[in-house]
């Protein structure tokens, strides 16, 4: 199981855009479907899926949260009709961000915005460049414009597995953004790498709940220690799920949450999924008391 995975929000969509998201990858599949019963948005679909070998998961709990492109996906394409091809099917219904065309940084390069608001970023590089095939891009906006460097260095000293791979700078003068710093910067959590960028133009969307990324834990010292470190919203506390200083949606969770939630009757799960729901921080212990009471 991945450390870190990422978790999408949808209104009523999830299981759609996953089967339309599986349909465009290769080596993909749907994992899991399952039914979240009575939550404070009502029965919640859950899908786990695999897009080219990497998991994510998705939920359908009503429309709270708005996809956005402060969270994208870069696929790395090594070729002109892999860009073509992932573009013909994503702009479906969507809406072209960058125009498909040559940039300085790859010759074949579109930003796209899905039918369901989900953002793409679909780049030719170099086939001896070996890279995550989709990478979760983050766009420091407005507020925390200028931060990605700090960003960079807070995730990196906070996982135990990390690596820096690349880090490039605006030059003075070259963006409006005064604030912008990082053009492009690439590193690994654990089995994950990510990117982040400052918004080099003025935009005014943020960082929300609707792209979270799931931190599976192996045990509740673990939970703890994420915890502690990540949680800087007090209010945006809930069933595991925490905002960071930057605005970024973290949900910290027991590695063998699906277990814990699905592993007795009817009756005790339903027990457990309510004690969840109650929670901000999740407490391993508890949980399997609500089971057996």
């Amino acid at each position: 199981m991945p450390k870190i995975i990422p978790h999408l929000w949808f209104d009523k969509e999830a299981k759609e855009a996953a089967n339309f998201y599986v349909s465009l990858f290769d080596d993909s599949k749907i994992m899991h479907e399952t039914v979240i019963e009575n939550t404070p948005s009502g029965d919640a679909e859950y899908v786990t899926f695999q897009l080219a070998n990497q998991e994510f998961q998705a939920i359908s709990a009503g429309p709270y949260f708005q996809l956005n492109p402060s969270i994208s996906f870069m696929v790395a394409c090594y070729s002109k009709e892999e860009v073509d091809r992932l573009y013909a099917g994503l702009i479906q219904g969507g809406t072209e961000l960058m125009p498909l065309g040559e940039y300085p940084f790859s010759d074949w390069y579109v930003w796209v915005q899905d039918r369901y608001g989900l953002s793409w970023q679909l780049m030719l590089v170099p086939e001896e460049k070996v890279l995550q095939k989709i990478t979760p891009s983050l766009l420091f906006s407005h507020e925390v414009n200028g931060q990605a460097e700090v960003a960079l260095h807070f995730y990196t000293g906070l996982f135990p597995f990390v690596e820096l791979q690349e880090i490039a700078y605006f030059a003075e003068g070259e963006v409006p953004a005064k604030k912008a710093s990082v053009s492009f910067a690439r590193f690994q959590l654990e089995d994950t790498q990510f990117v982040v960028m400052d918004n080099g133009m003025e935009a005014d969307f943020h960082f929300n709940e609707a792209v979270s990324f799931i931190i599976n834990c192996k045990d509740q010292e673990e939970i703890d220690f994420y915890w502690a470190h990540l949680s800087y919203v007090e209010e945006a506390e809930q069933c595991g799920w925490v905002k960071d200083r930057f605005g970024v949606s973290w949900q910290i969770v027991p590695a063998n949450i699906g277990a814990i939630l699905n592993k007795g009757s009817r009756e005790e799960n339903q027990r457990v999924t309510e004690a969840m729901l109650k929670m901000k921080k999740l407490d391993i212990a508890a949980l399997e008391r609500a089971r057996n009471n």
